[in-house]
């Protein structure tokens, strides 16, 4: 903005006054927000301070927290190297050491993970602040601006470096270290060790000009309890309870996402102006908020500093010619051919058995005539005399293991000579192989039914019971063929193998598994296959004539023979010139790996191996001259390669680039700390025949620039040409033509791809610096993932991990890829060993490639998925980490670190916008005021009706009388069998029975209050009555539970001493558990009230029945625990309770002929009204069935609604959970037994909570098939403050579902969307309004009407509301509050009641009765439940719905906010080796679908989650037993 630099104070008093106007236009929408930004730039110019932006010498000494963001800043622009492992040794322990060096003085701020049964040290956290939960939430553009400051400035390279500049040739004989080191530069510290106790913060820098009281340093989890808090009762202590403060409620109290105050941000008037600003003149709804990624990450600004590259485009570079020789035999069959004939006893290949010694040795005699043994029998032998069934071309798979080379040579030579086409796979040991379907996907693609394979091999194939070979995973179906010697048919001395002259037909398909883990085929033609061992030959002994070669040499080859570099050099290119092959299988070099070192010394081979090894060796006569590193992929084959002392030869040559460069893909000279380098050494010239280019690696292949990394491609006749059997990827892959950089192709010839990361150096020497599938792509830079690896283990891995048992790969999450570390812990290494070492892990990571780690997991031994030769399957370990399947034994997550990329906390709006603006603003945007009603209750005209509904007690006397036999409640029991009913006259005579006794044993006198503690029944009601015949108040409390008197008796006691109950009506058996010594250890058992028991009383009748002088009268308390955890009694007048019978009566239809079945609670809320009232008003009969009785039979209440043929149903969500839960899966059992709902009209769900569509889904379609019709199921609403809201009638439209835009929700803002769109959430109507109730959406903070497009609290005017809270000080100013509000603006004069849910109205297309549209009232959540966190309003239901999708192992989960942070507690269904899976894709769903950063994790048993009685979680009693170390979890992970 423009007065960035400005004191608006010292300006002028006309500009000040000139500017107030201009704010004033703007809130009043007389003026564009790019009309005002114009307009005050301009009054602004001439005041404008100018600071330069590298002037770093003013800037003020940053604070610690303040380089901290500057830090995480920047980490969008920091260095990670690249290279390929073949050309590097591990990463210098030395600089590994000296990054955590920089740590030592540190203490680790991370608090260590808590396991159950473990004993660890507690990390000292009490006096730190946890980091904040919004990794980047603060003004980010004001950070920018101070790193701007602050940081040092770095060098600028003037002019372009020639390449010599960067490559130094090496003096011959000199070490040829091709390790590359790379280690911390001086300043970079990583975040996770740098929280700052706050008293420590300059809270001047941080822009922040108070601090609220909840932002103190947070408890110890582990140990302290909780700190007292807000107006509350923390169930069950025994603290005192008022009434509920709005004001001080805990949404109110909520901070932004840095813990300040959201109106201490910045001055009103700048609050003000970015409210305007943000909300133009009469903007459509969809400019506000779109689905596009853009709009939700916060793009990183470009640092100016990146380096570019800034060279000429590169000229492709030519290899030498081929050497054009006369007697190159025609085809590679041909040389053996030769060498059978004429060197038959030459030894072609030994084998080494699993000690090291010799095995056999294969002469070329043998070699040549079991080939041809094998190619006769391949082509005649398999099938019958008639039919053929290889002919020329087919496909074959070659399955031999590792340390069988002879039969592999055999097989793959037998192949070319029958012209059948050898595919060579890896020996398939389970069903459960890494990667095994992928392999049939290659086997399927390549069209292969044939599998050769040894008897030996074959037998240890795993096979069914009945002997056969397993069907495994994903492969076509094949026929297994032996080829050892005994089982070939030796051919007739006239049939010789066809050898025709190479061409381009394939002659063997090479495996090749990419990133994905996709296995594919590279095809490779004959004449590619001769070219290429043609080349190979020239190349490494650099000789014209083909006749003079160096016979009879000696290779060991120690490399898998199958594939790549140990197939072209071991087996193709040895055979072409009869060179010896010494073949060191894999399990040998395991268990010795000097062996093959021996075998050079014992035959004299020649050495192609990494360069580290020189220096250990030199002292044995190793040459350095004779190390010939090069560079292969299975697409272009060999690129390059060193040619071995040749004279003449160029010395070999090395390049020391910086890793900051190298991560943007540019060659920078690395001249200031060498640590910080990444040395590479040449891989020789481009192979003769050959013609390579450099280019980009994204994108289309534009080609790169002299100092640029690019993908290095290929155009030569000794590279594979296709993928088998998929065109299009060939496509890609090997048939681009490269493009300069205005897109026009510079010539006609297809290049292949190699795969391969690297640039041409001077004297047209190439170096290869990495692997595009080894590169991990991290906020735009490149980051190679062994060199990650490399680092990890430089860490003291001996003691905690085993070395080569690591994988690292990448995830993406909330659209960027996050780096992942997964490595095998040793079985001895403790659990704060493996914390330790990871904690400086992520230090060194941090330090040395300056990129954040998202997850490092730790799994136990032998259990990460294997690759053939041992080592780790990563595709099949990320898919197993994605999965929830990896079973870690520790894990750490820092998203702190990593995820920089969220976007901005939201501004809270200010409320400073008049009434008259927001009402003309809504009236011009088309807006209606989101208000409803339900119909007219309509006047009474009989005088008759009217006493008889004055009062219930006049309405039982009058019924009594009137028909005295008609049976009002009828109590089932878990049999289905009556146990109890009451006719008017019974109820009205055991009710006058309770009265007397009231007023004889307990001298009750009139208006006192009495405590009912009773089952659910009939007896409950008799009571009440009896206590309205009395004149008292009665109280309905739940009974304590016998199995759990001390978690539920302290309550009992609590709303006992609230309420001030002068007596207890019970019966005997709970009068004998209050006074038992169990409840003596719970609560003092001597001051109990009177306790009357009113199983066996008396035939007496009171003096008179009690009328009250006016319906305004307190009928009853409702005491009630919130979901926030808040006790509250409110009072029912009479006047209320008519009203509200009166309403269900007209919604519900109900009268004397009717039958309604109850299966609900009946201690508070409409449970209690339907089950003990409405009856005795309407004179309907009502089937009560006690919802405890569900658990021993879980079909009673779906059998009584069959056999009693009930209309009208109501239950709780417990019920409908419990029967969609047990009786799922029995419907048929159900049908079967007679069941039938067809008759069921209406069933209504009673809560006080936004419906739980999957729930009532759920249930219609599971008990569809007993005849449930999908329109009855449907849900009421009710609050505190008025108990019945809503409630679907049996007239008027159905319950419509509408689709919200979460994004807009958060915003207090509802935009409709289809259904499936992104970000999507479905709500359900919360039933129809009761006749004589209006709503109205209210925002609560400026207390004036909302839209119809907004979220705002839900406001209702009734007849019967509550008169108020019980309190046992009467707050007035309270119940004012929440009972008799009256709107800020529109209609002041009507008095309204908070209900504290936020919701909004939807006028739909639907009819009313009245043929009016009906106006849907849609609950969306407790306002005292919502998390207020960036700035945003989140409903805790629905990050839960989300992390309840994440894993199939998570039951139920809660969610609340510690000290800034989000908290998930997840119940844990499955084993606990499923526990820390849960860690990972808990924090991956809420950043993928709420953009939040989880702070920590609890994984606990099924059932902790504490649950009311109407089955909603009490988050808020989650928390305090968390804080106070209550909940005995499995795991808490804490991810900062």
């Amino acid at each position: 903005m423009a007065d960035r630099g400005v004191d608006l104070s010292a300006l002028p008093k006309e500009v000040r006054d000139q500017l107030a106007e201009l704010d004033l236009e703007l809130s009043e929408g007389d003026i564009t927000q790019k009309g005002y930004e114009k307009k005050r730039a301009k009054l602004l110019a001439p005041y404008i301070i100018h600071t330069p932006r590298n002037s770093s010498s003013h800037a003020p000494p940053p604070s610690s927290s303040s380089r901290y963001r500057e830090r995480r800043t920047r980490r969008t622009h920091r260095s990670g190297g690249t290279r390929d492992d073949r050309y590097r040794s591990d990463i210098h322990t030395e600089a590994v050491q000296a990054a955590l060096a920089k740590h030592k003085e540190e203490k680790m701020a991370l608090p260590m993970p808590t396991k159950r049964r473990s004993t660890y040290v507690q990390s000292p956290i009490e006096t730190r602040t946890p980091p904040d939960s919004s990794s980047g939430s603060e003004d980010e553009t004001a950070v920018r601006r101070q790193s701007s400051v602050v940081a040092p400035q770095p060098q600028v390279n003037p002019n372009l470096q020639s390449p010599e500049s960067w490559v130094n040739h090496i003096v011959q004989g000199s070490s040829t270290s091709s390790s590359a080191s790379s280690t911390l530069s001086q300043e970079a510290k990583p975040h996770y060790s740098t929280f700052v106790p706050l008293k420590h913060v300059d809270i001047s820098l941080l822009s922040l000009t108070a601090h609220s009281e909840n932002s103190a340093p947070p408890p110890d989890v582990t140990a302290v309890a909780p700190p007292a808090r807000g107006p509350r009762v923390d169930l069950p202590s025994n603290a005192v309870v008022r009434g509920m403060s709005r004001g001080q409620s805990r949404s109110s109290m909520m901070e932004t996402a840095d813990g300040v105050p959201v109106s201490s941000r910045v001055s009103t008037k700048i609050q003000q102006l970015l409210n305007t600003l943000k909300r133009p003149k009469r903007p459509p709804l969809s400019d506000f908020f779109t689905d596009d990624a853009e709009e939700i990450v916060e793009v990183p600004q470009p640092d100016p500093n990146t380096p570019k590259p800034e060279g000429r485009q590169i000229i492709p570079v030519k290899g030498e010619p081929l050497g054009v020789v006369s007697n190159w035999p025609p085809a590679l069959q041909a040389a053996l051919a030769r060498w059978g004939a004429t060197q038959g006893k030459s030894p072609a290949l030994t084998a080494l058995d699993i000690t090291g010694k010799p095995l056999y040795t294969l002469t070329y005699g043998k070699l040549w005539s079991r080939s041809v043994k094998l190619a006769y029998t391949l082509l005649n032998k398999l099938g019958t005399k008639n039919e053929q069934i290889l002919k020329p071309g087919d496909r074959v798979a070659l399955v031999y293991p590792n340390s069988d080379p002879g039969m592999f040579w055999v097989a793959f030579y037998g192949c070319l000579l029958a012209e059948v086409i050898p595919v060579p796979i890896e020996v398939p040991l389970s069903r459960k192989d890494a990667g095994i379907s992928q392999v049939g996907f290659l086997l399927g693609s390549c069209g292969v039914g044939l599998a050769l394979t040894s008897e030996i091999c074959l037998k240890g194939l795993p096979k069914t019971p009945t002997g056969e070979i397993l069907q495994f995973k994903g492969w076509p179906r094949m026929k297994w063929v032996i080829t050892d010697s005994k089982y070939l048919t030796k051919p007739s001395k006239d049939w010789q193998p066809h050898i025709p002259t190479a061409n381009t037909d394939p002659a063997y398909i090479e495996y090749k598994a990419n990133k994905e883990g996709t296995v594919v085929g590279v095809a490779v033609s004959k004449v590619a296959m001769l070219t290429h061992c043609q080349s190979l030959t020239q190349d490494s002994v650099c000789i014209i004539h083909y006749t003079k070669l160096y016979f009879g040499e000696t290779l060991v080859n120690v490399l898998d023979f199958k594939k790549d570099m140990g197939l072209w050099h071991g087996v193709l290119t040895a055979v072409m010139n009869r060179i010896h092959t010494i073949s060191v299988p894999y399990a040998v070099m395991k268990a010795c790996p000097l062996s093959w070192v021996q075998r050079v010394h014992i035959h004299k081979g020649s050495v192609s191996s990494c360069d580290a090894f020189l220096n250990k060796f030199q002292s044995h006569g190793l040459k350095p001259e004779v190390i010939c590193p090069c560079a292969t992929s299975p697409e272009a084959m060999t690129v390059a390669i060193r040619r071995s002392g040749v004279p003449g030869a160029p010395l070999p040559a090395r390049a020391i680039l910086s890793m900051g460069g190298l991560s943007h893909g540019v060659i920078r000279v690395n001249t200031e700390d060498k640590n910080s380098a990444l040395t590479v050494q040449d891989v020789g010239h481009v192979m003769p025949g050959a013609l390579m280019c450099i280019v980009k690696p994204d994108g289309p292949p534009q080609l790169c620039k002299t100092d640029e990394i690019g993908e290095i491609i290929i155009n030569s006749r000794a590279g594979g040409n296709m993928y088998y059997g998929l065109p299009g990827l060939t496509k890609n892959t090997f048939e681009v033509i490269p493009v300069n950089a205005n897109g026009v192709p510079i010539g006609e010839i297809p290049f292949v791809r190699s795969g391969l990361l690297g640039f041409v150096g001077p004297g047209s020497l190439i170096f290869v610096v990495g692997k595009i599938e080894g590169l991990l792509m991290v906020s735009g830079r490149r980051h190679n993932a062994d060199d990650l690896v490399a680092t990890a283990l430089a860490v003291e891995p001996v003691k905690t991990v085993y070395r080569g048992r690591i994988a690292v790969f990448s995830v993406t999450v909330f659209y960027d890829e996050r780096v992942v570390i997964v490595a095998e812990q040793r079985p001895d290494a403790s659990e704060e060993d493996s914390f330790q070492w990871m904690s400086r892990v992520l230090q060194a990571i941090d330090s040395i490639h300056q990129v954040g780690l998202y997850c490092l997991a730790l799994v136990p031994a032998n259990t990460l998925p294997k690759t053939p030769l041992g080592g780790i399957h990563i595709s099949d370990t990320k898919q197993f980490f994605l999965e929830g399947n990896l079973h870690p034994c520790n894990i750490l997550m820092c998203p702190h670190t990593c995820v920089t990329n969220l976007p901005k906390p939201r501004q809270k709006q200010p409320v400073g916008v008049g009434p008259a603006s927001v009402m003309v603003g809504n009236l011009v945007a088309g807006k209606r005021i989101a208000q409803a009603a339900g119909r007219d209750l309509g006047l009474i005209e009989d005088q008759d009706l009217v006493r008889k509904h004055q009062y219930l007690t006049e309405a039982l006397q009058w019924r009594a009388q009137t028909d005295p036999d008609h049976v009002l409640y009828i109590l089932l029991n878990a049999k289905g069998v009556t146990v109890g009913t009451a006719t008017c006259v019974q109820l009205h005579k055991r009710a006058e029975k309770i009265a007397a006794a009231l007023t004889e044993k307990g001298s009750i006198n009139t208006g006192e209050n009495v405590v009912l503690l009773y089952p659910p029944g009939i007896d409950l009601i008799a009571a009440f009555y009896g206590c309205l015949y009395a004149g008292c108040v009665p109280v309905n409390v739940r009974p304590p539970h016998p199995q759990n008197l001390a978690a539920t008796l302290p309550t009992v006691r609590m709303i006992i001493d609230v309420s001030k109950a002068a007596c207890i009506l019970t019966t005997q058996n709970l009068m004998r558990t209050l006074r038992s010594k169990e409840a003596a250890a719970s609560v003092n058992v001597k001051t109990w009230p009177t306790i009357i028991d009113t199983d066996d009383l008396p035939r007496r009748r009171p003096p008179q029945i009690y009328k009250p002088p006016t319906a305004e009268m307190i009928a009853y308390l409702d005491f009630s625990v919130s979901t926030t955890g808040m006790l509250t009694g409110v009072k029912i007048s009479h006047a209320a309770v008519s009203a509200l019978c009166r309403s269900i009566k007209l919604q519900c239809e109900l009268y004397s002929s009717r039958q309604i079945a109850i299966c609900l609670d009946p201690y508070c809320g409409l449970g209690f009204v339907l089950w003990c009232l409405a009856s005795v008003y309407s004179g309907h009969q009502s089937i009560l069935i006690p919802p405890f009785e569900l658990e021993t039979s879980l079909s009673l209440w779906l059998s009584t609604l069959s056999q009693y043929r009930i209309r009208d149903t109501f239950c709780s969500y417990s019920v409908m959970e419990l029967c969609t839960k047990g009786l799922g899966t029995q419907t048929d059992l159900l049908k079967a037994r007679g069941v039938n709902l067809s008759c069921v009209r209406s069933c209504v769900v009673i809560a006080e909570e936004r419906p739980r569509l999957a729930l009532t889904h759920s249930f219609s379609k599971l008990f569809k098939d007993v005849g449930l019709s999908s329109r009855a199921v449907s849900t009421a609403f009710g609050s505190r403050v008025n108990l019945a809201i809503c409630l679907q009638g049996t007239t008027g439209p159905d319950p419509c579902t509408v689709y919200v835009d979460m994004k807009s929700l958060r915003h207090d803002r509802v935009r409709l969307v289809e259904r499936g769109a992104p970000q999507s959430l479905p709500l359900m109507e919360s039933g129809k309004i009761l006749p004589g109730v209006r709503v109205i959406i209210v925002n609560p903070e400026t207390r004036g009407p909302l839209g119809d497009s907004h979220l705002g609290e839900i406001w209702v005017n009734s007849p019967h509301s509550a008169s108020g809270y019980y309190t046992i000080y009467g707050e007035e100013s309270l119940q004012a509050d929440h009972f008799n509000t009256k709107l800020s603006f529109g209609d002041p004069h009507t008095l309204w009641a908070r209900t504290g849910y936020l919701g909004f109205v939807k006028r739909t297309e639907l009819l009313d009765a009245s043929g009016d549209r009906h106006d849907a009232l849609f609950v969306v959540g407790s306002l005292d439940e919502t998390l207020e966190l960036r700035g945003l309003r989140y409903h805790p239901i629905d990050i839960e719905t989300s992390v309840s999708r994440a894993h199939r192992s998570i039951a139920e989960s809660a969610v609340f906010t510690w000290t800034n942070l989000l908290v998930v507690v997840s119940e844990l269904c499955g084993s606990e080796q499923d526990a820390l899976d849960l860690v990972p894709l808990i924090t991956n769903v809420v950043l993928e679908e709420h953009h939040l950063i989880v702070g920590v994790v609890v994984i606990v048993d099924p059932g902790v989650i504490p649950i009311n009685s109407r089955g909603e979680k009490q988050r808020m009693h989650l928390r305090d037993s968390f804080l106070a170390d209550q909940l005995d979890p499995i795991y808490v992970a804490y991810n900062m």
